[in-house]
This record gives structure tokens, sequence and C-alpha cells, in this order.
């Protein structure tokens, strides 16, 4: 059995403003209706002998990621939770280690969720080879057969033909890490080298064997780690101590650099690893002038531009090889060639502790979303939407006073002893420490304006009482 473990805890930095840590890009649909994660699980609905797939997230994306697979349909073995991330490595152990437990040495499949994969029949097929080669005791790479001379990614050089596995597998002569342009070029020229896909097969015990010979405290780590979990609602929460005592390392440098037994499968499916705007740009429609653009965007004499407007009206004159990005409260505009210096926008608004670095606008929750409309000194309003059924925790607020108005659908409040319905255009008022819970009852969303006010506004300001999303209080 083949058992694909789904890598979903990155942040994307290098697509701020859309990407940030509370909403990264393998949750957002950027080459589809679908979002990046949605596509990766979707891509293995029809794969021979795959099982249900595991999925390792950052547990405040937890929510997200369960909804997402379940608006497409797909029902995960498990979600392992991290505390912190700590690469790639340690996320293949917990997934190794949880199907250990279980009982089965399976296969298991390691895809990072945020690629684009265009030739599913070809990947289909690339899988099947890797299974090949994973069953003859082989940690398997997957390299990218190389179309230009990349300068951002990692490159396997591949040795001979391993002759009792799959045609396509070879012994891997090397890893080299990022070259600059003119080892690039000559790594093309040799045909010898792949890209580093970030994708692996293995069997279990093989991996975990390995990773015990050559990383011991990373094995150590990961299974006390396990061995200490708490199920929380459908999600598995490894113990964040041990998790924290792990080494941060990638599956290339913890063991697939050391072992004997590596193997890589080069393979052309039309991948993207959408690691910077102009990836985006790469695999857009383009028009007759080579711009891509997304919204309501007006071009003027502009060429091989990419365009996202997100919120509003976006219109260019004059310009070439350019990225515009605009959200509700982020403007980024930066020359194609220097798409990989946005992280350093982002390290500057972390530093200086600005939210939108963290946060969009609007901000998801298990049981909707919030979006913040303006704010004040002592006053802030925002539009709070309820999904169907969905319910917030019974609170208290110790700084704030809250006005509710339905503006859309039907709420049923708690505040204090009493409990009500109120309908479009109905109001309600929450006094500064009284309890008070909202529930959508309904089958369609509840939408209302809240305007808080009071001596101080932030979110942390929550005393639960009781939550069906398990969180803790705040």
């Amino acid at each position: 059995m083949i058992t694909p473990v789904i890598l979903c805890g990155g942040n994307g930095t290098r697509l701020w403003p859309l990407s940030r840590d509370f909403y990264p890009k393998q949750l957002l649909a950027l080459t589809g209706e679908q979002t990046l994660l949605q596509q990766t699980a979707l891509r293995l609905a029809d794969l021979a002998e795959a099982g249900p797939p595991l999925v390792l997230c950052n547990q405040n994306h937890r929510f997200l990621v369960a909804e997402q697979l379940r608006e497409v349909g797909i029902e995960p073995a498990a979600i392992i939770l991290e505390p912190v991330g700590r690469n790639t490595a340690p996320a293949a152990a917990l997934a190794a280690l949880q199907m250990n437990e279980s009982g089965q040495d399976a296969t298991l499949l390691i895809l990072p969720a945020d690629h684009l994969i265009e030739d599913i029949a070809a990947f289909h097929h690339a899988v099947s080879q890797g299974q090949k080669a994973a069953l003859k005791g082989r940690l398997v790479a997957f390299g990218i057969v190389p179309k230009t001379a990349e300068t951002g990614y990692g490159y396997i050089k591949k040795g001979d033909p391993i002759l009792d596995c799959a045609n396509e597998a070879f012994a891997i002569d090397r890893f080299v890490e990022k070259p600059d342009r003119e080892t690039a070029e000559h790594y093309i020229a040799l045909g010898d080298y792949s890209w580093n896909s970030g994708m692996f097969m293995f069997q279990t015990a093989i991996f975990l064997n390995e990773l015990k010979q050559y990383n011991t405290a990373m094995y150590e780590h990961c299974r006390q780690a396990l061995d200490q979990a708490k199920k929380d609602l459908d999600f598995t929460r490894i113990d964040t101590n041990a998790f924290f005592a792990c080494p941060f390392d990638s599956i290339d440098y913890a063991i697939m650099e050391k072992t004997s037994k590596g193997a890589v499968i080069p393979i052309d499916v039309g991948w993207n690893d959408i690691g910077s705007w102009s990836a985006l740009w790469d695999v857009g429609n383009k028009d007759d002038l080579g711009n891509v653009t997304h919204g309501d965007v007006i071009l003027e004499d502009t060429h091989n531009a990419f365009v996202y407007a997100d919120s509003r009206l976006v219109a260019t004159i004059g310009l070439n090889d350019t990225i515009i990005i605009e959200t509700i409260d982020a403007v980024l505009v930066i020359p194609k060639d220097r798409v990989q210096d946005v992280k350093a926008i982002v390290t500057r608004l972390k530093s200086t502790g600005r939210q939108e670095a963290n946060l969009h606008r609007r901000v998801f929750r298990p049981w909707g979303s919030y979006e913040g409309v303006i704010s004040g000194e002592r006053f802030q309003v925002k539009l709070i939407t309820v999904k169907p059924r969905a319910i917030l925790s019974l609170q208290m607020h110790h700084h704030r006073a809250e006005h509710w108005v339905v503006v859309r659908g039907t709420a049923r409040i708690t505040k204090g002893d009493e409990v009500f319905i109120l309908s479009e255009n109905q109001s309600t008022y929450i006094p500064l420490g009284v309890t008070h819970r909202l529930e959508n009852p309904g089958v369609i969303p509840l939408e209302l304006i809240e305007v808080q006010s009071g001596s101080y506004l932030g979110e942390d300001d929550i005393t639960r009482f009781e939550d069906n999303y398990g969180r803790a209080e705040q």
C-alpha cells in the first residue's frame, strides 16, 4: 500500500502579501479554482494502491486544512499538528512512526502541499516506478528533468542505472546546493542533473532504520513527540517540548546525502514549486504582450508583467517585467528579477511587529471569519461571518464591550442568562464582563457587524468557558 504524506507546514514568504504566516501559499488558490493543498490531495485520488493521505501541518492552520480537504471530499488518515516547523525530515519521521504504530509497513510517498503538477498521468507513472524501487529497499528521490539553468533549486546528479529496480531508477552520485548561473548552465549541458523536487518515496522501516543510523537525536525526539501525542478533535497534537528539541533538517541533509540506499528517478511531469511571483507568471495564461493578470486590471503599454488585483482596480502604464500584487491592506511592486528579495520585506515587517507579515485583513477561524473594517484609539468595527450550524465559544472580555447588528441570516445569541434569536436588521449590546456566545442555527452564512469599544481591543482579551474547537483561553 502507498500512503501519501502531504507536508503542509510552510509559510511561503516569497509570495507575500498574498501568502502570510496564518494563511500561507498552500492554502491559496493560485493556479486555478482549488488551492494548492486541494490540488495535491486530488491528484492522488486515482493513484493505484494509494490509501488516504497523512497530512502534517502547523497547528495554527489545522481548521483551514481540515476544511479544505472536506470541501474536495478527501478524508485524511490523520492530520498531525506541528507546534513549530522543523523542516521535512522530522515531518517524514512523524509520518513513518505513525504508520509503524498502526502496524503497517507502508510505502510512504512524501509530497509538499504547495507544488503544481500539470501532467497527472506522467506523475502516476513516476510514482509506480518509485514504488518498485522502494520495495527493493531504496530511498527514492524524484528529480525534475530541467528545462532551464535555474539557480533557485538544488540539483541531484544521477549515477549508474540500478538494474534490480525500475528502468528509470539511478544511483545518486551527489546532491548539490543551489548553483550560480554558470554552474547551472554547466549542469544542463552535461545532462546528468535533475532539479531536486522535494518529493520522496520509501518504505517506513527502511527510512526509520536509516534515520536511527544517521540522525539518532531526530529519531528519538520524533518518537517521544508522537508517544506523548494527544488527540484533539480530529487532530493528533504531538508533544511540544519533545518536538522543540528536535534537530531542524531536510530529508536530503538528514538521510539522503548519507545513505547508500538512495536512488533518483528523473521525471517530466509539468512541475513547478510555485516558489515566487515569477513562477506564477511562468505558468499563467499570458496575453499577446506576455502579461498575466488577475482581478480588475487595466494595462497600457505594459509587457511581460504579472498584476494581481485582489480588492480594487489596478492600472499600469509603460511597465516591463514587473510584478504588482494588490491586497486590501498591502501592495507589492517589484521587478521580476528581484522576486527572491520579497523575504526581506517580510523580515522587516516582523522585526517591527507589523501584523501584515502574519495576518490578512480577513482572519479565518474554525467557525468562519472576521474582517476589520475600521479602527480607532478606543473602537474598531468588524464584519463577522459565521458558517451554517457553527458556534463560537462561550466567552467574556475584560476590557471591551460589543454591539452586534445582523445584516444577513439568523443569529442565536447567549447573553448572560438570556438566549434569544436575532434576524436581519436587529441588534444587541454585550456589556463588558458579560458572558456571551454567537451561533448560526441557519443554513446560510450569518453576517453581522460588530462594533467594539473599550480601553483594550486585542484578540487576546478573551476568557473562554466552553469551546467546540478545543482552543485554549486566548
